[in-house]
C-alpha cells in the first residue's frame, strides 16, 4: 500500500505545481498584455495640447467667433478624455475578467485531468472495498459506509453473491437463479440469472461502480470483485 499513497500524493504536489504556474503564467501574460495596451493609449488630455497649440502659433485669432470656436473645440477635447478615461476602465475590467476566466479554465482543466487519471487507476486496479455489509432484515447494503436501499430482489442477489464470495465460488446465471428461486440450477435459464444482475446493477445506482463490484467472468459466471474478509452478512 505504500506505493500508491504515494504515487497519489505525488500526483497532488504535481498537480498543484502546475496550477500555481499555470495560474503564474496567466497573471504574467494578461499583466504585460495590460501595461503594452495602456502605454499605446493616446494621452487623454492630447486632444486638448493639440489644440492649445494651435491656437498658440495663431495668435491672431481673436475674434469673437475664433473664441467661441476654441469653447466648442475645449469642450470637445474635455468629452474625449472623459471618453478615454472611461475606455481605460473598461479595458482593465476586461483584463480582469479575462484572468479570472483563464485561472478558473486552468484549475478545472488540471481537476479533469486529475479525476480521469483517478478514474483510471480505478479501473486498472478495481474498486476498492473496505467495507461490504448486507443487511437482509433493513433492506440495506452499506458499501465503504455509503448506504444504498436495495428492493428485495437486488437484496436476494447481492446475497447470493456475497455468500457464493466467502465461499470463493462463481456462480452462472442460472445457478443464481436456481438458489433465489429454490429450484435446480439445471432448470433454471441463464437468461433469468443475467437479468437479475443486471437489476441489480440498475439499483445500485453508479455504472462505474456496479460494473466493478459485479464483475462477469467470461464463459464461468458472475464474481464479486471485493476481498471476501470485507463482507459481512447480517
Amino acid at each position: 500500500m505504500p506505493a500508491p499513497i504515494s504515487s497519489a500524493s505525488e500526483a497532488r504536489r504535481s498537480g498543484a505545481r502546475i496550477v500555481a504556474l499555470g495560474i503564474a503564467a496567466v497573471v504574467i501574460i494578461l499583466g504585460v498584455a495590460a501595461v503594452v495596451l495602456f502605454l499605446t493609449l493616446p494621452d487623454a488630455n492630447a486632444f486638448n495640447a493639440r489644440v492649445e497649440q494651435i491656437f498658440i502659433e495663431n495668435d491672431d485669432l481673436t475674434g469673437a467667433a475664433e473664441l467661441r470656436l476654441l469653447e466648442i473645440l475645449a469642450q470637445s477635447g474635455t468629452a474625449f478624455s472623459d471618453v478615454l478615461s472611461s475606455y481605460r476602465m473598461v479595458i482593465y475590467v476586461l483584463l480582469v475578467f479575462a484572468a479570472s476566466l483563464l485561472i478558473a479554465a486552468l484549475v478545472f482543466l488540471v481537476s479533469l485531468v486529475g479525476l480521469n487519471r483517478r478514474m483510471g487507476e480505478i479501473e486498472r486496479q478495481g474498486l476498492q472495498v473496505s467495507s461490504l455489509i448486507v443487511s437482509r432484515m433493513d433492506r440495506v447494503v452499506l458499501l465503504n459506509n455509503m448506504e444504498f436501499k436495495l428492493t428485495d430482489a437486488a437484496l436476494e442477489t447481492l446475497s447470493v453473491l456475497a455468500e457464493a464470495r466467502l465461499d470463493d465460488d462463481i456462480l452462472t446465471g442460472a445457478q443464481i437463479e436456481g438458489m433465489i428461486s429454490g429450484r435446480p440450477a439445471e432448470d433454471c435459464d441463464e437468461a433469468a440469472g443475467a437479468t437479475r444482475i443486471k437489476r441489480l446493477r440498475d439499483t445500485l445506482g453508479n455504472q462505474m461502480v456496479s460494473e466493478m463490484l459485479v464483475r462477469n467472468i467470461a464463459r464461468r459466471g458472475y464474481v464479486l470483485s471485493i476481498d471476501r474478509d470485507v463482507i459481512k452478512m447480517i
